[in-house]
C-alpha cells in the first residue's frame, strides 16, 4: 500500500539535482561491532559479514540540520530478511540489537524506511510504499530537508512522497543512518549532493572548482583560517578533486530552485 502523499508526490522521480556536492562517508567510529566498512573513502557498509543474530546498524558522518541534503545507497542483490532500513537519527539512536528489529525508528531517536516498506519512528509504524523485491539490485534516495523539516525517499529514481515530517524541530545534531538483520549485506553511499549554506559557502565552491587539490590552496598565500576552510570540502582521493558543477551558469539558475520535490 502507497501513502497518499506518496502518490501525490510522484512526478517523475528525481527531476533536479541540489548544486554542490557533498563529501562524507560512515562513520568507523559509531557502528555494530556487526558492521565492517571499506570501499572508496569507507562508503561500503557490510552488515553480518559472517552470520546474523540480530541487528547491526552505523552512522554517517554528515550533520544534517539546518542544510538541504541528498544522497544515495546502492543495495546489492542480497535484499531479504527482517529488516534493511534507511534514515536518520542523532547521537543516541541505537546501532545494534541482540535481535531482529526495525532498528531505525524503535524509539524516539531515529526515523527510518524499512524494506519492508514501513516507516518507522517512536516506536511506531505505518506504511508507506510497495516492499521491495528481495534479491534485486536497488537503489534508495534520501532527501533531507532541514529548513521544511521533511525526509523524503525516492526508490530507483522515483519518488516516493515525504516520509517525515518536523525534523526542523529537532534541536540535536541529526546523521544518516543504516541498519540491517541479514546477512552478508551491504549498502554503498554513493551521489552525494547538498545545498548551499550561505553566500560564504557558494563563494568558496567557485573558488574550490579552480584548485585540483589541497596543495593548491597553500599557494593562495591566504591566512591559515581561509586555507582551513577551503580544504574542509576538498577531498584527498586523487580521483575526486572537483567539487561542483562544471557548469558555472547551470550553479547560477539553479540555486535555490534545483532541490528535488521542491515546489
Amino acid at each position: 500500500m502507497i501513502s497518499e502523499e506518496g502518490e501525490r508526490a510522484k512526478s517523475g522521480g528525481f527531476e533536479g539535482e541540489l548544486p554542490c556536492e557533498d563529501h562524507w562517508s560512515w562513520d568507523k567510529q559509531h557502528h555494530s561491532h556487526e558492521v565492517t566498512l571499506g570501499g572508496k573513502q569507507l562508503r561500503t557498509a557490510r552488515f553480518h559479514p559472517n552470520w546474523s543474530s540480530g541487528t547491526a546498524g552505523v552512522r554517517g558522518t554528515k550533520i544534517l540540520n539546518n542544510g538541504r541534503y541528498y544522497w544515495e545507497l546502492i543495495l546489492s542483490r542480497r535484499i531479504f530478511g527482517t529488516s534493511m532500513m534507511f534514515g536518520v537519527g542523532t547521537k543516541k539512536a541505537r546501532l545494534h540489537e541482540d535481535s531482529f528489529v526495525n532498528l531505525l525508528g524503535i524509539d524516539k531517536h531515529s526515523w527510518g524506511l524499512s524494506h519492508k516498506g514501513l516507516i518507522w519512528h517512536n516506536g511506531n509504524w505505518s506504511y508507506y510504499t510497495k516492499p521491495f523485491r528481495e534479491n534485486v539490485s536497488t537503489r534508495i534516495g534520501v532527501l533531507f530537508d532541514g529548513v521544511a523539516g521533511t525526509l523524503t525517499y525516492y526508490k530507483d529514481g522515483k519518488c516516493l512522497g515525504i516520509a517525515f515530517r518536523g525534523l526542523n524541530e529537532i534541536k540535536e545534531p541529526l546523521f544518516p543512518a543504516v541498519c540491517s538483520t541479514a546477512a552478508k549485506t551491504e549498502m554503498i553511499l554513493e551521489n552525494m549532493k547538498r545545498d548551499f549554506v550561505n553566500l560564504q559557502d557558494r563563494c568558496r565552491a567557485v573558488i574550490v572548482k579552480r584548485l585540483n587539490c589541497k596543495e593548491d590552496v597553500k599557494k593562495l598565500c591566504l591566512p591559515l583560517r581561509m586555507q582551513s576552510y577551503l580544504c574542509d570540502v576538498i577531498e584527498d582521493s586523487l580521483d575526486s578533486y572537483r567539487l561542483v558543477s562544471k557548469n558555472l551558469d547551470y550553479l547560477e539558475a539553479n540555486f535555490l530552485t534545483s532541490i528535488p520535490g521542491k515546489t
